[in-house]
């Protein structure tokens, strides 16, 4: 009698223990490595977003540019551009792109639940394509934000926005690239991705699986003004670099940025061969502005910058962001070879003017 409730306790103890593992594996492969959660419908093999999508969509406003004729004013309006934003604040800050409100002036935003906000101008940055406006409410919905995560080739992201005016739309693909500097400015490193970006998502929001904003939807590659046909080439400005902008638009208008007044390129064999240097490292400077910053303080062409503010220069883009992320009236050092010999000059930074379009 002992040994047959010995072996029939046994035999639950064995099943409790399969049952545990069972949902211990479940448990672990309906969770992503980064703590995504995945949603599955009544079909267990069926992927859903929608948890993604609830979490982002009502802060994505769709923005409607009104352009009015001056010479006619109770006559003639035309609607100049369609696009979308975001809200980011429950103050109502909202990001978009400066090339969707360019020159408008009335700007409206609609907001998912049905209402609608005149919206007025904070600040423009057409050197990163950026705008942010601000709208007046009460229980703004705010795009979920996460700056620590970093986007990663191959991720699932989702692009909303409201292409051709039809509403707001969903678009799923994946991130394709990182890092595709050079494309309109020497401070944008675009995250590039297959998610389909149409006229009017320009200003949207570029989420990841959990619902966060990665990115604000900027463009759409075309090998001509009139190639209208997808290539499933598309770029998004990081969130990083878009909330850096909103700080300084938010709280000066505009971006200010530092200006040293020279061009240049890469150290390549040639030149290092020719100056004799010793190593490819550095910026060979091929003109200097006249009267600029860089000229006042000695610089000429044909040196080669190696360091700025006792950092090793690694790149063009580098240097760049270096320069731009410098106050105006600061005095640095900047490191150069010049014929064989390294010299240290002291260079009072200038400001870059900005060109509204």
């Amino acid at each position: 009698m002992l040994k047959s409730s010995l072996i029939y306790l046994a035999k639950a103890v064995s099943f409790g223990l399969v049952m545990a593992a069972v949902f211990i594996l479940f448990t672990r492969l309906t969770n992503t490595p980064n703590g995504t959660s995945l949603s599955f419908s009544q079909n267990p093999r069926e992927l859903s977003f929608a948890s993604a999508v609830r979490k982002a969509a009502p802060a994505v406003v769709n923005i409607y540019s009104l352009s009015i004729n001056q010479a006619q004013p109770l006559n003639s309006s035309k609607l100049q551009g369609l696009g979308s934003g975001v809200i980011m604040s429950k103050e109502g800050y909202i990001i978009t792109n400066y090339h969707v409100i360019n020159k408008a002036d009335e700007i409206v935003a609609a907001l998912q639940d049905g209402r609608k906000f005149s919206a007025d101008v904070v600040g423009l940055d057409p050197e990163t394509d950026l705008a942010v406006l601000k709208v007046e409410g009460d229980n703004l919905p705010v795009v979920p934000v996460n700056l620590k995560h970093s986007p990663r080739v191959g991720d699932v992201v989702l692009a909303i926005g409201n292409p051709y005016n039809l509403g707001q739309t969903i678009t799923q693909g994946i991130i394709s690239a990182t890092g595709r500097s050079g494309l309109s400015s020497h401070y944008l490193d675009f995250l590039q991705t297959d998610a389909a970006i149409n006229a009017g998502n320009s200003g949207g929001a570029l989420i990841d699986t959990t619902g966060s904003l990665i990115g604000i939807n900027t463009a759409a590659y075309q090998l001509t003004n009139d190639d209208k046909a997808g290539h499933g080439i598309n770029f998004a400005i990081p969130i990083e670099l878009a909330y850096k902008v909103m700080g300084k638009l938010v709280k000066d208008g505009r971006v200010i940025r530092g200006a040293l007044g020279i061009s240049g390129e890469p150290v390549n064999q040639v030149i290092a061969q020719i100056l004799n240097l010793p190593d490819l490292k550095g910026i060979f400077i091929t003109s200097l502005d006249a009267g600029g910053p860089a000229s006042r303080a000695g610089l000429r062409p044909r040196d080669v910058i190696v360091k700025y503010q006792h950092e090793d220069v690694t790149g063009v883009e580098m240097l760049m962001d270096r320069i731009a992320e410098t106050l105006p009236g600061t005095q640095v050092e900047v490191e150069i070879i010049r014929d064989g010999k390294t010299l240290v000059l002291p260079v009072i930074m200038g400001e870059k003017p900005v060109h509204y379009n």
